[in-house]
């Protein structure tokens, strides 16, 4: 019988449920956490390490779905201890029949940390009412190159960027759950990922890598998961450097870190003492190993208390913190959760050209006017929400690139292509209107990677023997033992070669010809954007995705989205990455901060993004410098004819020795009608203009210049700073 078998009486209330009693009536957190720790038994307090389900049994279900229920963690109902009940995300609530909302690559678009909390409200909710408690969706590990595959799962290439959406998210999913933020830490490379050691000095940590996982550690966040990569030679989730060094003496956290699943960690004795309280998913290498390292002394019941304490009074705390009423079960999927996905959807779409033709631009489309419109590319009618791993949602319905258009244009005709066919593209062009060509990727091209590789010999020992007694390693070379290579790190930059034929085709045929690219990561475009009139980031977008473009193309909404990372117009313009490196070094250098260090001109900037109506920024005005924070204003005019929404970015700008020239520092989107005027406060954090030195942080010059404007580069009015 496991521990989660055990039952009360109806009649009683737990242990559990009585601590939470006392701590909501003013008890002490940490006595009533040492009260129930007294209570459980050794092998209960074992119990609380690693996941309540067998190994095999585990990967049964997972083989179905990887959340087809909630995953449990150390369930103790003698004493009515609910565990931790997992379930994974960012794009959704990976259980049941939940809201896929755009990738948080598309979110980070937006710019909009409002609508985040919106959304991280809305995803608390649909777990909770589906049974968990646990979510693992706040992803914000900073994508080094553009290639890597897993991009679409976190908010763009800023450490500002990722750290406030990653906050966000974690304010409003907090009040149903508790929250994970993830892969701590390196976490950039997809196929690679749990052999290659990821190495960095100390300032390019601090500087670069971490800066937003300690803001979120400072929202107050629930759970910090490792990553599978080494750190500087050591596995991230034995890594006592990173666990108890920075993440909990430096910062503070206080809460419970745990593993990535299944290869998450390579010795059980050394995660505990390294400071890992929870080995995720199932009963594993702890399970095989731990009580004999407790009598060998590679473990102390010391470091079992500790996880477990830790454990319990994040539970305790989570439980006895204001939460919002049960959510039913009518919550998810509803009409309300769309409608959200459709406004994020909306938010997100980056227009980065909209050049005219004859007398004036070719967006937006005039719904009530367009009489015939070409639809080509494979992309176009295909339910394309993201890679089909741990992040997958299945919604019940997804509004394609056609269905929405279709909707919106009802008097239309339209004219579709979806096969590899420049010839009948062009075909339907020239017998259309406009042409609207849906192009990028899916699924296979990039994504958590899948493949025969997954687990080596190495791999294969750190799980328990077969059911049947087998040894797993058994497994390595046999036919139809793992599923064949899928997703992964993009091994190209750049669209299919017949993608850009395709394009080539149509813009010949049809001079109105606008070009949506759905991706996560930047795509380089040198070879034929210049051909095309117009050219939008339509990304991964969720289940409403196909309505949103559909307004935005028509003009429904202003197109607000703004790039969350810079796209360079060469691959030799980024830093060097190679997906099945063994040891790779990292620096402070990529993005936006390398292509200024180099003198290269980007092809769209970071934070670029263009509007159907016009703005101004000026009179920028430095109100409060106060510590590590600054709060400025600025005047913004919508200086066009449409009402429009803008975002304001408030850049720092440093001359200092092998440092970047200009750090993002904060931004705010502002909505305004045609011809108005307001003044915008924008809120910014000053610890980008630090450098990390052996004595912690120190500003990396006396002085910098604040920029606001509508992109990084982009300066209409300036302020001087001092910051010593």
């Amino acid at each position: 019988m496991t521990k989660s078998d055990e039952t009360t009486t109806l009649e009683e209330t737990t242990a559990f449920e009585d601590a939470v009693a006392r701590v909501q009536a003013g008890a002490d957190l940490d006595t009533e956490t040492e009260r129930l720790l007294a209570m459980l038994e050794p092998d209960e307090r074992l119990w609380l390490l690693d996941g309540d389900s067998e190994f095999w049994a585990g990967i049964a279900e997972m083989s179905v779905r990887d959340n087809l229920k909630p995953i449990v963690m150390g369930a103790i109902a003698r004493v009515g201890i609910p565990g931790l009940r997992f379930c994974d995300g960012p794009r959704g609530v990976a259980l049941g029949a939940s809201t896929a909302f755009p990738v948080s690559m598309a979110r980070g678009a937006t710019w909009d940390l409002d609508l985040e909390e919106r959304i991280g409200v809305a995803m608390g909710r649909e777990l909770r009412a589906q049974g968990a408690n646990f979510f693992g969706g706040v992803c914000i590990n900073l994508p080094r190159h553009p290639a890597w595959g897993r991009a679409q799962e976190t908010y763009g290439e800023d450490p500002v960027l990722l750290g406030e959406f990653g906050a966000a998210l974690v304010r409003g999913a907090r009040r149903n759950a508790m929250t994970i933020v993830k892969h701590f830490a390196l976490n950039s490379m997809e196929n690679a990922r749990f052999k290659v050691d990821v190495r960095a000095d100390e300032a390019t940590l601090h500087e670069a890598f971490l800066p937003h996982f300690r803001r979120v550690v400072e929202e107050g966040v629930d759970g910090v998961m490792t990553s599978y990569n080494s750190v500087n030679g050591e596995f991230a989730g034995q890594n006592e450097e990173l666990l108890e060094g920075i993440l909990r003496g430096q910062w503070g956290f206080d809460g419970v870190t745990v593993s990535d699943f299944i290869s998450g960690l390579r010795d059980a004795a050394l995660s505990l003492r390294a400071g890992l309280d929870v080995e995720e998913p199932f009963r594993q290498q702890r399970a095989m190993h731990l009580p004999n390292d407790l009598e060998t002394g590679k473990a102390s019941w010391e470091h079992v208390d500790r996880a477990a304490r830790r454990i319990l009074r994040t539970q305790l705390r989570h439980y006895a913190s204001p939460r919002e009423e049960q959510p039913s079960s009518d919550v998810v999927f509803s009409a309300e959760h769309r409608a959200l996905a459709r406004e994020a959807s909306q938010r997100s779409i980056v227009v980065l050209q909209n050049d005219p033709v004859g007398a004036a631009p070719v967006l937006p489309l005039q719904a009530d006017a367009v009489t015939s419109i070409a639809l080509i590319g494979r992309l176009a009618d295909l339910e394309n929400t993201g890679d089909h791993g741990s992040s997958h949602v299945p919604s019940p319905e997804v509004i394609t690139a056609r269905q929405g258009i279709a909707e919106a244009l009802p008097g239309a005709t339209v004219r579709t292509v979806f096969e590899d066919d420049p010839a009948a593209a062009a075909a339907a062009a020239r017998q259309s209107e406009v042409a609207v060509v849906v192009v990028g990727y899916t699924a296979e091209d990039e994504g958590e990677y899948i493949g025969n590789d997954t687990f080596d010999e190495a791999g294969l020992a750190l799980i328990p023997p077969l059911p049947d007694g087998t040894d797993p390693r058994t497994l390595i070379g046999q036919a139809g033992a793992m599923p064949g290579p899928v997703g992964g790190d993009r091994a190209s930059l750049r669209l299919r070669p017949i993608d850009e034929a395709i394009i080539a085709a149509t813009a010949e045929a049809n001079p109105r010809t606008i070009v949506v690219i759905v991706t996560a990561g930047a795509v380089i475009t040198e070879s034929w954007r210049h051909s095309v009139p117009a050219l939008l980031i339509g990304w991964y977008s969720g289940t409403e995705g196909g309505r949103a473009l559909a307004d935005v193309l028509t003009g429904a909404v202003d197109p607000s989205g703004r790039l969350p990372y810079s796209v360079p117009t060469t691959e030799d313009h980024l830093p060097y990455f190679d997906r099945d490196a063994t040891t790779i070094e990292y620096d402070r250098w990529f993005g936006q901060r390398l292509l200024d260090r180099d003198g290269h001109e980007a092809a769209f900037p970071l934070g670029f993004g263009l509007s159907y109506t016009t703005f101004a920024i000026d009179d920028l005005e430095v109100h409060e410098v106060s510590g590590e924070s600054v709060v400025a204003t600025v005047r913004v005019t919508n200086t066009g004819e449409r009402d429009g929404r803008h975002v304001v970015q408030l850049y720092g700008s440093v001359q200092a020795r092998d440092f970047p020239s200009r750090l993002l520092l904060g931004f705010a989107p502002v909505e305004l009608p045609a011809g108005a005027s307001t003044t915008v406060e924008v809120r910014g954090s000053l610890r980008p203009l630090q450098r990390w030195t052996d004595s912690g942080f120190v500003w990396a010059s006396p002085e910098a210049v604040l920029e606001a404007g509508a992109f990084s580069g982009d300066r209409p009015t300036t302020a001087p700073l001092r910051l010593v």
